[in-house]
């Protein structure tokens, strides 16, 4: 499909599906200490929810790709727990984010969709994108809203429709929001773009951006505001935002970002860079090449041993 990114800018060892993927749970629920950790459920080997799934989804019987993508799920709906994919531990777990050592949640209340990221996406920190009205990207991975029924669980991952983006800008930084729906949601078949979204569910797209320009508020920060004229955009416009996004975690994760950097950026973000990449060439080093079954038709390579991402 249109925009859709090329598996050959994916690892040749990520997971397609969430075939043979378990998740282990570490420490107590509501402590610091708390992680949700994915694992090879045969092999028994820790793998990374950013950087070990794909960012398209592949057909676990035919292992080729389909038209939806792989949303991994950090908040479920109707909870109000802050979960959040770890960028900066070993192997990337989902946990509570805390400030000053006190676990966060919403206090505007419960989320009334599901909210996680895709993986193998980051919006880099160094990138002002030319609708982003001057901010520059947060240092995280691309952040999905899933407007289905089904209720996910943290660190659950789900092939999903995509619809359209918001543009939030949150606190000086680009914080773009896609809007995706399960694809086995009974809505699914009559959603294929952000118009369809208002058509069949009138009001969601309203609810969403209300949300996000208030969430803060309990927290005594001014609302959130949006780029774009506050306009939900296109499916179209969001695969090329996706597409920007999966090309700076190549970029990321290769090392690419931080030996081209320059010296254009304040030494802030690039000690943020910096200590990405090296955390993420981390993670990624053990596991490369674990499961090629993955992408079965990129073994042509001329450099067999060679890391390919």
């Amino acid at each position: 499909p249109e925009g859709k990114p090329l598996s050959k800018g994916q690892r040749s060892s990520s997971f397609g599906s969430d075939r043979d993927i378990g998740l282990h749970h570490e420490g107590d629920q509501d402590t610091l200490d708390y992680r949700i950790h994915a694992k090879h459920s045969v092999e028994g080997k820790t793998i990374s929810l950013w950087h070990d799934i794909s960012l398209v989804h592949i057909d676990a019987e035919t292992g080729k790709e389909t038209d939806y993508m792989n949303f991994v799920c950090e908040i479920p709906k109707f909870t109000r727990k802050k979960y959040e994919i770890a960028t900066d531990e070993e192997f990337t777990p989902i946990k509570q984010d805390e400030k000053k050592g006190k676990l966060r949640e919403f206090k505007k209340g419960d989320i009334f969709f599901n909210y996680g990221c895709f993986p193998q996406t980051w919006e880099d920190p160094t990138f002002v994108h030319p609708d982003a009205e001057g901010c520059r990207g947060d240092n995280d991975p691309l952040d999905v809203c899933e407007i289905g029924a089904r209720i996910i669980k943290s660190g659950g991952v789900r092939p999903v429709k995509v619809l359209g983006i918001l543009m939030m800008i949150d606190e000086g930084e680009a914080d773009w929001k896609i809007v995706v729906i399960d694809k086995e949601d009974k809505w699914a078949p009559f959603i294929n773009d952000i118009n369809d979204v208002e058509e069949q569910l009138p009001g969601m797209l309203d609810a969403i951006r209300e949300w996000y320009r208030t969430y803060k508020i309990p927290d005594g920060k001014p609302p959130n505001t949006f780029g774009l004229g506050e306009r939900f955009m296109d499916k179209a416009y969001a695969k090329t935002v996706i597409d920007e996004c999966h090309h700076a975690w190549e970029s990321l994760i290769s090392g690419e970002k931080e030996r081209t950097m320059g010296d254009n950026h304040d030494e802030e973000v690039k000690k943020l860079v910096r200590k990405l990449s090296k955390n993420s060439l981390v993670a990624l080093l053990p596991n490369v090449d674990e499961h090629p079954d993955a992408y079965p038709h990129e073994n042509d390579f001329d450099n067999e041993d060679a890391v390919t991402f």
